[in-house]
């Protein structure tokens, strides 16, 4: 540890309160309330949230008060039960409130930098120093007294702020990479809807013939010649692939003439898988084989697959009935919850809670993985359990599947794995920027690297990646 580094708490250097003690009435619109389980690494999970009258936030998170309990710019919102460890740092352009499960953390910003503060809170050391408190050893459970205690190593404010930068670019070029990935995602699974959901080719085909719309899809060609000259024509030999008509099917309603049906058992080679035990130490100890949970699918940063927390021997992929799937299976989680969605870009052992699709020379893996995103509900509809809803491989394969000529599911599958490659390009950039960070975060903090050291890593650690620019025979 560099002389200029010293020890302190964060006691000592914040401001430590909770959020609001009071019942609170919620709302279906108002102000933002917040509880642990919507505070992320870096980000706010807004999937599920609560909703309070602007009068009982006024109430609640008065400025005035003497307990200070309203976010400011700055501020560091970690949550106090279920996520400790996840953090965010409030902006001027937030607005909420934050509930008792939540800590707010506000640094004397004469001495302590709060981007600084941030990567201290979310670090591993950190999170291992925590753990090592009698009070805060139930899992993602914390109190205020205790954060208040948590030593720290606080370098001067100067390097703080180096830090924050050097660590917050690579956060930054990482959260690039995402935003790219998810364009990316768009496209296909745009491209996909268009085609296979929406049927725009067809529905444009038969206008042009004169042939009748189903009354179902009246408002979709409404739309389609209300776009007129403005549609992105696709290429004449793809769009003559597609038939001019509809006809109706019992299972699946009204499909292009000359698609077939069928279910997705019949179609796709599915599989479940295991989980060997754990008390074996045979199957686990110097495994380098993946195992990929549901746990592993929740934390992606795109729909690829490069790697999973724990890994297994060959004991132990021996164990699982499936074995390991080839690089490319398309794999859903089937509970806790039903839908995380992936392409393994590895060799990959499965638990029980994943179903595997496996790609084959007519159905790509980005055909697999827009299938199941589009046809969702019907999944879920199918799912039973009275602790948490599982859908069982059982109940998975009879769900209806469309068939679409070879010649259209060839064209898709040429261009998804354009896609394909720019999102696995993008993801390996992903990966090692956050390689980099969790390399270098550690030593910054401790002063083991020297800052001119860590700014010529951060400096060099850009990886290029393709454009998410859109291909010009996609369909809009």
């Amino acid at each position: 540890m560099q002389s200029s580094f010293r020890q302190t708490t964060i006691g000592d250097m914040c401001y430590v309160t909770d959020g609001a003690h009071s019942k609170v009435e919620r709302q279906n619109e108002g102000v933002l309330y917040l509880t642990s389980k919507n505070i992320g690494v870096g980000s706010l999970i807004l999937d599920k949230v609560d909703y309070i009258s602007r009068v009982d936030y006024e109430r609640l998170f008065s400025n005035t008060a003497k307990a200070q309990r309203r976010p400011q710019e700055g501020d560091i919102i970690t949550g106090i039960i279920g996520t400790f460890g996840n953090a965010y740092r409030y902006k001027s352009t937030d607005g909420f409130g934050v509930s008792s499960a939540v800590a707010l953390i506000r640094p004397d910003q004469n001495v302590l930098d709060s981007g600084f503060l941030y990567y201290v809170l979310t670090s591993p050391r950190f999170k291992a120093v925590h753990a090592s408190y009698k009070s805060g050893s139930v899992q993602g459970y914390t109190n205020i007294p205790t954060i208040k205690q948590l030593p720290f190593t606080l370098p001067p404010l100067v390097d703080q702020k180096a830090i924050a930068h050097i660590l917050g670019t690579l956060d930054d070029k990482i959260e690039l990479n995402r935003q790219m990935n998810a364009t990316l995602e768009a496209m296909a699974q745009a491209l996909f809807k268009s085609w296979f959901v929406d049927f725009d080719p067809v529905i444009d085909n038969a206008l042009a013939a004169g042939h009748p719309i189903p009354e179902p899809l009246h408002a979709r060609a409404e739309v389609r010649k209300a776009l007129g000259d403005k549609r992105k024509p696709l290429p004449e030999a793809i769009q003559k692939q597609f038939p001019s008509r509809f006809v109706f099917n019992e299972e699946m309603g009204w499909v292009p003439e000359g698609w077939g049906t069928s279910v997705i058992g019949d179609e796709v080679e599915t599989t479940g898988g295991g989980t060997p035990s754990t008390k074996e130490e045979s199957f686990w100890v110097g495994g380098v084989h993946s195992f990929c949970t549901p746990k592993d699918m929740s934390k992606l940063d795109s729909i690829i697959l490069m790697d999973t927390d724990r890994h297994l021997t060959e004991a132990g992929v021996n164990k699982i009935s499936s074995g390991q799937l080839p690089a490319g299976a398309v794999l859903m989680s089937s509970r806790a919850p039903i839908g995380y969605l992936a392409i393994s870009d590895v060799p990959v052992s499965v638990n029980q809670g994943i179903i595997a699709m496996l790609p084959s020379d007519k159905y790509g893996a980005f055909y697999l993985l827009c299938w199941a995103h589009f046809n969702m509900e019907k999944i879920t509809d199918r799912a039973n359990g009275s602790t948490f809803l599982e859908i069982s491989k059982k109940n998975f394969r009879p769900i209806p599947f469309l068939i679409p000529s070879n010649e259209v599911i060839q064209f898709f599958n040429e261009q998804a794995e354009v896609i394909y490659e720019k999102a696995l390009l993008v993801s390996e950039g992903i990966n090692g920027l956050s390689k980099l960070r969790d390399t270098l975060l550690p030593k910054l903090l401790s002063g083991q690297l020297r800052i001119p050291d860590a700014d010529r890593l951060a400096a060099s650690s850009g990886v290029g990646v393709g454009s998410a620019d859109s291909d010009p025979r996609h369909a809009s």
